[in-house]
């Protein structure tokens, strides 16, 4: 079975704009575009604080990505250290989903930035958001919205390269929205989750190192 289920969880970063903004569901078991999915608005939820959250700090014992070097995972847009003069501090993550940017801030003038899949229309919003917690291969539950409007996903999907979650994912505040690594990398730089920020395993499993719980995270459209 070869890359099962693409990265519909995704859940979410001007010379991007000039990829295309597809604004349709892909099928997990087909590949192919499904043309009459409603655009539901979805909001994100009021962020509530973690009393405990839990952080996976160990990693797998054989790591999946390098059983399987038949899924692609290199991306057209290369990760980069670039000049920020932003109001945000060191440490901080900022998405641009007008760019399709993921930027995490350095200090003294500099941020790492990557490329990113967001939300397609009727899926993306803005705020501000902190990871409550991490996960590394995390296992897949699709959210109840979800599930209303794709009955046939399954319910549980255990974590590894098949999984659309992909090799990271860093949970943002009570929504349902993650940063999260794809076992699609060809979406990154395009509009299609279902408001999730998607990253390549390859750059998700670099920003992992770096963001902490209570990391601040900032969408902007």
């Amino acid at each position: 079975m070869r890359r099962f289920l693409p990265a519909l969880a995704g859940l979410a970063g001007a010379a991007v704009l000039a990829a295309p903004a597809f604004a349709y569901e892909i099928d997990p078991l087909t590949r192919q575009p499904i043309d009459n999915v409603l655009s539901v608005r979805v909001r994100p939820q009021a962020v509530e604080p973690a009393a405990a959250p839990v952080v996976n700090t160990a990693l797998t014992t054989a790591d999946p990505l390098q059983q399987s070097a038949a899924v692609p995972q290199m991306s057209a847009i290369a990760r980069e250290t670039v000049p920020y003069s932003g109001p945000y501090g060191a440490g901080t993550i900022v998405v641009s989903t007008a760019e399709r940017r993921l930027y995490y801030v350095l200090g003294g003038g500099q941020a790492l930035r990557y490329g990113v899949g967001v939300g397609r229309p009727g899926f993306t919003w803005s705020g501000m958001q902190t990871i409550t917690m991490k996960r590394e291969w995390p296992d897949w539950r699709p959210p109840a919205e979800m599930l209303r409007r794709r009955p046939d996903l399954p319910r549980y999907m255990k974590g590894g390269v098949e999984n659309p979650l992909g090799a990271r994912a860093m949970y943002l505040g009570g929504t349902m929205y993650r940063i999260h690594g794809s076992n699609e990398p060809e979406t990154i730089g395009t509009a299609v989750s279902s408001g999730c920020i998607r990253m390549t395993n390859e750059d998700v499993m670099d920003l992992y190192t770096h963001a902490k719980v209570g990391t601040k995270v900032i969408v902007q459209r």
